[in-house]
C-alpha cells in the first residue's frame, strides 16, 4: 500500500467554455501538431494529446490568430489532459478567440 499523500484539487479560477476546436500544440524539442480541445478558459484548456506528455511538462498551445501560449500539463487521464497557461489570456482576447 502506498503511503504517498495526494494534494486536494485546486479550484479553477474561471469557468470553462465548452469548445470543440483544433489548436496547434508543441512539446519541447518536438514538431507541432494539431489536437482537439474540449473546453477552455483564459487560464487553460482541456486537450486530447496525440502523444501523452508527463504532468508538469511544458507545452505551447497555438490558437488560430494568436501567438503560441506557454503552458504546463497539470493532469493526464489517458490521452486527455489539462493545460494551465503560464500567463492567462486577457478576457477580451479569450472571448474573441473562442467566440
Amino acid at each position: 500500500m502506498s503511503s504517498e499523500a495526494h494534494d486536494p484539487p485546486v479550484p479553477r479560477r474561471a469557468d470553462r467554455v465548452a469548445l470543440a476546436a483544433e489548436v496547434g500544440i508543441r512539446r519541447a524539442g518536438l514538431h507541432p501538431f494539431r489536437v482537439q480541445i474540449f473546453d477552455a478558459s483564459p487560464e487553460g484548456c482541456k486537450v486530447e494529446f496525440v502523444e501523452r506528455p508527463s504532468v508538469g511538462e511544458r507545452v505551447w498551445v497555438k490558437f488560430d490568430g494568436l501567438e503560441s501560449i506557454e503552458g504546463v500539463v497539470r493532469w493526464i487521464d489517458g490521452h486527455i489532459g489539462g493545460v494551465q497557461f503560464e500567463r492567462p489570456l486577457y478576457e477580451a482576447v479569450f472571448r474573441r478567440t473562442v467566440g
